[in-house]
């Protein structure tokens, strides 16, 4: 199929910033760009809607980022923890998701939705991931997300120890009842 000409109403990473033309794979642009907002067909009349509004909307992207910028210089350096479950390997048992991170930020003083945080792949050991968030499309900070089993290992690990692992703390079992006799 053939791409399908829009006009950007933000920026959109990786793809262009407000009042770009761009040409898009028609899935992209149906299920993303035009459900989310962030851009209009190119059609004539869009096209002259747009020219018209140009300076009304790109005033008002002005105003939300430099908000976002200030919510930025707040929030910087910003650290969550999240007590999960884990195996004694660190593997959790579930993962961490946008939507827990979300929480997380907005019971940390940053209200955002789920939607704002940029997470490539479900958090699945534990320990401090950097997230990104996305405040503005031209405003994006990283977060500290500490998946931990406790407070206290939450603790240690935001100060950088590592984790002794219950295994390690186990003395050694010599050979069970039977494995002499099997070499001889």
């Amino acid at each position: 199929m053939a791409n399908i000409d829009l006009i950007l109403l933000q920026r959109v990473e990786k793809l262009g910033h407000l009042g770009e033309l761009v040409s898009v794979k028609p899935g992209y642009a149906r299920n993303f760009l035009l459900p989310t907002g962030k851009a209009v067909r190119a059609t004539k009349n869009n096209k002259e809607r747009f020219e018209r509004e140009r300076v009304q909307l790109e005033a008002q992207n002005l105003k939300r980022r430099e908000e976002a910028e200030r919510v930025a210089e707040r929030v910087t350096g910003l650290s969550v923890t999240l007590i999960r479950q884990a195996s004694e390997s660190g593997a959790l048992y579930g993962s961490v998701s946008s939507r827990d991170i979300a929480d997380a930020a907005t019971v940390a003083g940053l209200t955002i939705n789920r939607d704002q945080v940029l997470l490539v792949h479900p958090i699945k050991t534990l320990g401090v991931s950097a997230v990104r968030i996305e405040l503005h499309p031209e405003v994006i900070i990283e977060i500290k997300v500490n998946a931990a089993r406790s407070v206290e290992e939450a603790e240690k690990q935001a100060k950088g120890e590592e984790i002794q692992r219950e295994q390690d703390e186990k003395p050694e079992l010599g050979p069970l009842f039977g494995e002499e006799d099997a070499e001889g």
